[in-house]
């Protein structure tokens, strides 16, 4: 899960929807650009080798993907817009990757284990950590990339516009 602030991961046991161990946590660099970032994800990806075996990785970045390529950088690196970042991950990480916006992620996980799970209609799940993120899911089925929390306003990015107005 990389963030604005830090970069972490864990293993998850899919058939409980668990962590199968602690996370662990690395400061995100500065700048966060994506070849920094993926070398603190090759860090924590090592560090847990013992028990990946040939799985996927799954990465989760707070900016919305389509098919591997960032199209917005939320509290990361202008230089992940527009960045293929799927095949450099796997290029570094010598694995197979899925890229997704992280609060997509958290929806996905909500929609097979926790509060959404079975629920018809509308779930709005929110993420808050150094920035906001939304997943919209409807009858159980994700509306990707619903990015409700980091919007731009005028050509702005709306929490710059309020940080500035603030001083």
């Amino acid at each position: 899960d990389v963030g604005g602030s830090g970069i972490q991961g864990a293993p998850v046991d899919l058939s409980k929807g668990s962590f199968a161990a602690k996370r662990m946590r690395i400061d995100t660099p500065a700048p966060s650009t994506p070849d920094a970032v993926a070398k603190i994800i090759d860090q924590i990806v090592d560090h847990f080798d013992d028990v990946r075996g040939d799985s996927p990785i799954g990465v989760t970045i707070p900016g919305v993907v389509t098919h591997g390529v960032v199209r917005s950088a939320a509290n990361i690196d202008k230089s992940w817009l527009d960045f293929d970042a799927e095949p450099m991950l796997e290029k570094v990480l010598g694995h197979d990757i899925v890229l997704v916006n992280d609060a997509d992620a958290a929806g996905v996980a909500e929609l097979h284990y926790g509060a959404a799970k079975g629920q018809k209609g509308l779930v709005v799940m929110t993420t808050l950590g150094t920035g906001i993120g939304s997943a919209l899911i409807y009858d159980g089925v994700l509306i990707p990339n619903s990015e409700l929390g980091h919007l731009e306003i005028d050509g702005f990015d709306a929490e710059s516009r309020a940080a500035s107005s603030i001083k």
